[in-house]
């Protein structure tokens, strides 16, 4: 099944790719080429080279690139291969959790399995596919010609390929070495055997990560700190951009929601990942030069959790906040009106922001800390409930007396509303102490977990990957199979993840491979949800590739009727003048005359 997992990621790696490759071809141009791959003006009439549509074609185009629109695609290909990837340690982890014994893989492998989903779905898909959005549309939102460093944000992303092959390189070299014994003598090759996958979990807690002898550890530490650089490069890179490159006719009062929570989440990356960095510098010195960070004697196995759950919980809102932002965004254009309240979704993304960095050690009520200070946690654990409220009352406000319309965007807004209430109601009774020493170390806290990371944060990039698919692509995609897909997957994911908390409120433990025989009714209920969400992405991964390459071509830029109810926003706005450029030099029609029926997805 390893090898499946492999041959399954090379498939969908080559598949994508080629989505990338053909994205852009080569095109001639009037203008000269820049250092920086893009094209220069020709002449002082001409705009600005960032808005030349021709590029220089091939392999070269796609290293050296400084173009936000190429960097954000590369960001979203990378993002959307390593969540195929962790996706498939989901369903295998899932497919072991059918029987109550450890008769599918063995516990190791489990564990393996359970530590690299973990980290494979929150540094190396969600934080990914969420800054090529950004990388893509921010300059659109805020009529700026590109970021503010194009270098940087190249160098940022490319720091993302090496530092999958580090974090994920234990099945990688085990693979190679396995074959390699196969043509040569296995005490030559010993060394590749002693890398195996990690076992130590995603929360990587002391001592376990100290005590392992598995390289691979060293390899995935230091993996961890270049994904974090990454990060706080692009979180650097968007800050100064909004600050410096927005065009003066976008005030901040005209700002967009999702630009807003950008903003923010730059803000809680550059705090959180710096202090992640340090305790990832602190472990690699006590696994390798002897030093006693978090050596048991001293107390620093709880040291550890300190440092990690303080970068760990703002982690949750960095990867969450841009979801709320294309909701805020994407909501009020199905609707047919303008966001309720959005002065109080502005300021419930900034109090969420700086509430983030004051609660981590409910992560630790029953570690046996100070009960006055797990007092204080709780406190702000529970008051950080009330901007995700006020934004969840916002969201339904507009809804409420507007002109919905259900396309596979607005399906995944509602789908993703529902699920934010269950989600996060079930927060708030994690973080009241006494239940949650009674829930903690058991399925309610994944249920609870998993149904605001899957039901806030996947469909809010499929809903933007139907809502901007036009732009990206000059296409439309199949919208029946795309209203189904949504549906699907809404349904795998309160299935799924409601008979976790069903299975967590009876007292089930997680993180073990095995379980009692009287839960395995729920537990099967839970891998067909699974199967379900698991079938549902490859409906949407076939709507997406089948569309780009044989979907019907997009003439009219108001393919939502957005014009109607004045939300024709910047990015729509620079698609028409793209449209209108390309069909008058293709010498055809400009798509826009009267006559002419918008598309819609009713």
């Amino acid at each position: 099944m390893l090898n499946a997992t492999i041959l399954v990621a090379a498939v969908l790696g080559l598949a994508l790719a080629g989505f990338v490759w053909r994205s852009y071809t080569a095109q001639t141009t009037a203008g000269r080429p820049a250092t920086d791959g893009g094209f220069l003006p020709e002449s002082a009439g001409t705009e600005t080279g960032a808005e030349t549509e021709a590029k220089v074609g091939g392999i070269t185009r796609w290293l050296t690139t400084t173009d936000h629109r190429d960097i954000g695609i590369m960001y979203i290909v990378f993002g959307t291969i390593a969540a195929i990837w962790g996706g498939v340690d989901a369903m295998m982890i899932r497919t072991e959790l059918l029987t109550p014994q450890a008769d599918v893989w063995t516990a190791g492998t489990y564990d393996a399995l359970f530590t690299t989903h973990g980290l494979t779905m929150l540094i190396l898909f969600v934080t990914p596919v969420f800054f090529g959005i950004a990388n893509y549309f921010l300059p659109l939102l805020i009529g700026a010609d590109d970021l503010a460093f194009p270098r940087i944000n190249l160098l940022g992303f490319w720091m993302l390929p090496p530092a999958l092959v580090l974090i994920r390189g234990g099945l990688i070299v085990n693979m190679t070495a396995k074959f390699l014994g196969l043509i040569v003598p296995v005490d030559a090759i010993d060394f590749l055997f002693a890398i195996q996958p990690p076992e130590i979990g995603w929360y990587m807690y002391a001592p376990l990560s100290l005590q392992s002898a598995n390289p691979q550890v060293d390899f995935l530490l230091l993996g961890l700190h270049l994904s974090g650089i990454a990060t706080v490069l692009a979180s650097v890179n968007f800050i100064v951009t909004v600050f410096t490159e927005k065009s003066d006719e976008v005030s901040w009062a005209d700002l967009d929601l999702f630009t807003w929570t950008l903003v923010t989440t730059a803000g809680i990356a550059l705090l959180a990942f710096s202090v992640l960095g340090s305790a990832l510098i602190m472990l690699l010195l006590d696994r390798n030069f002897g030093t006693t960070f978090f050596a048991l004697e001293q107390g620093g196995a709880i040291l550890w959790q300190h440092i990690f759950w303080f970068w760990g919980h703002p982690e949750v809102y960095i990867i969450v906040l841009p979801g709320f932002g294309l909701m805020s965004l994407i909501l009020p254009k199905f609707s047919g009106r303008t966001l309720f309240g959005r002065r109080f979704v502005i300021y419930s993304t900034f109090a969420i922001g700086v509430l983030s960095f004051g609660v981590w050690a409910h992560h630790m009520f029953t570690t046996g800390i100070d009960p006055r200070i797990r007092a204080s946690f709780m406190a702000v654990s529970l008051a950080i409930a009330i901007p995700s409220a006020i934004k969840e009352f916002n969201w339904i406000t507009t809804i409420w007396k507007g002109r919905v319309r259900l396309t596979a965007p607005m399906l995944f807004c509602v789908g993703g509303l529902s699920t934010f209430v269950i989600g996060g109601i079930t927060g708030v009774f994690l973080a009241a102490i006494p239940v949650d020493i009674l829930y903690h170390d058991t399925y309610y806290v994944v249920g609870h977990f998993h149904m605001i990371l899957m039901g806030v944060i996947p469909f809010m990039m499929m809903a933007a990957s139907y809502y901007w698919f036009p732009i990206i692509t000059g296409k439309m995609y199949n919208q029946p199979l795309a209203r189904f897909q949504a549906v699907t997957m809404v349904i795998g994911v309160i299935v799924t993840f409601g008979a976790m908390l069903i299975t967590g409120a009876l007292g089930l433990p997680r993180r073990y491979a095995t379980y009692p025989a009287e839960f395995t009714g729920l537990m099967e209920i839970t891998t067909i949800g699974a199967y379900v969400i698991g079938i549902s992405v490859l409906l949407w991964l076939y709507n997406m590739l089948r569309s780009y390459w044989a979907g019907e071509r997009v003439t009219e830029a108001d393919v939502w009727d957005l014009k109607e109810t004045g939300q024709f926003t910047r990015e729509w706005q620079w698609f028409e003048k793209q449209l209108a450029e390309r069909y008058a030099t293709d010498g055809g029609s400009d798509g826009t005359e009267a006559d002419e029926t918008p598309r819609t997805d009713g």
